[in-house]
């Protein structure tokens, strides 16, 4: 599934293990600072006073830079001291660096401390890395159960990680029984917020008839937009309905470009694929392909993806 810092974990955030783990990460905040650069001492000053540009410039500072960086001891011990005045935001941010072990030694335990504590303050992205952390067993005891129940109450704030983090949970029957018309449910909301993890795996439903009606060209559709968003998995799935003509036109070049670009964003099945794909393709087709992925982009995927093969997939073992 996945966490979040997005998109695996977002500060307000993605990590998903079986689809995909997906966290939520803490958003970037570099756009709103203004361009000066103001002093470690002056902005923990500023914070201090409750000034919220610099309490976003500490935060980012604190994401981008490490310990060995001057002034981030200071900047840590500005974070800590918000985080116990029951600032959800900065409890959130201290949970995602100590599960990330960023700036600090990665503890699971005072992960899984300060996502609690903003947890019951409503944060949803708290909720939904808290519920990765007992749906995992890091830091806390597993407990399928209190997974669900932390996605359920993020995804009904609209997090869209959660939404896709529920469906998956659904799907595989973990804290609830197995369901495949709410998984459908769920994904489809993470999709249409343009979740690309929720994206590719509503299509994978419609394509197998799990949960919705069996369609090839919904499949397609679903798989495409996730795909356009750099979603490894989902790249090489489209490269296998363009090999196979299901729910888009029967298509070697287009098939071999999709494998491409998953192969190169990190997915793992797609190199044989290619290999096997190339086999049978004419040199005129090879050329046209090459041309065609040297002349893209691929665009970075808003989610990490931290297993090898995921559960819901169209792609065949190799």
């Amino acid at each position: 599934m996945h966490w979040n810092l997005r998109h695996p974990y977002s500060l307000i955030a993605t990590t998903c293990f079986g689809f995909l783990f997906c966290l939520i990460a803490p958003p970037n905040l570099a756009a709103q600072q203004p361009t000066s650069s103001p002093s470690i001492p002056e902005l923990k000053s500023r914070a201090e006073s409750g000034d919220s540009s610099a309490e976003n410039q500490l935060s980012q500072f604190l994401l981008d830079k490490d310990s060995s960086t001057p002034g981030y001891d200071s900047a840590l011990s500005w974070l800590r001291g918000s985080a116990s005045q029951n600032n959800f935001h900065s409890q959130f941010l201290l949970g995602y660096l100590y599960e990330h072990g960023h700036g600090v030694l990665r503890d699971y335990a005072q992960a899984a401390l300060y996502y609690k504590a903003a947890a019951v303050q409503g944060h949803h992205a708290s909720q939904n890395n808290l519920a990765g952390l007992y749906e995992h067993g890091l830091g806390v005891r597993k407990n399928f159960s209190r997974a669900f129940e932390l996605y359920l109450a993020a995804a009904r704030q609209n997090d869209s990680v959660a939404q896709s983090n529920l469906a998956a949970m659904y799907y595989g029957g973990l804290g609830t029984s197995q369901n495949y018309t709410e998984a459908a449910r769920w994904f489809r909301a993470a999709a249409d917020s343009g979740d690309p993890v929720g994206q590719h795996d509503l299509g994978v439903l419609y394509y197998k008839g799990l949960g919705v009606p069996l369609d090839y060209s919904v499949a397609a559709s679903w798989v495409t937009l996730s795909a356009q968003q750099g979603h490894p998995y989902a790249a090489s799935d489209l490269g296998y309905l363009y090999e196979n003509g299901q729910g888009v036109p029967l298509d070697y070049v287009a098939a071999y470009a999709w494998y491409s670009r998953a192969a190169t964003s990190g997915d793992p099945r797609a190199k044989a694929h290619l290999k096997s794909l190339s086999q049978i393709m004419s040199r005129k087709q090879l050329n046209e392909a090459n041309s065609l992925v040297s002349s893209q982009s691929t665009p970075p995927c808003p989610h990490s993806v931290s297993q090898p093969v995921p559960s819901l997939s169209l792609l065949p073992d190799h």
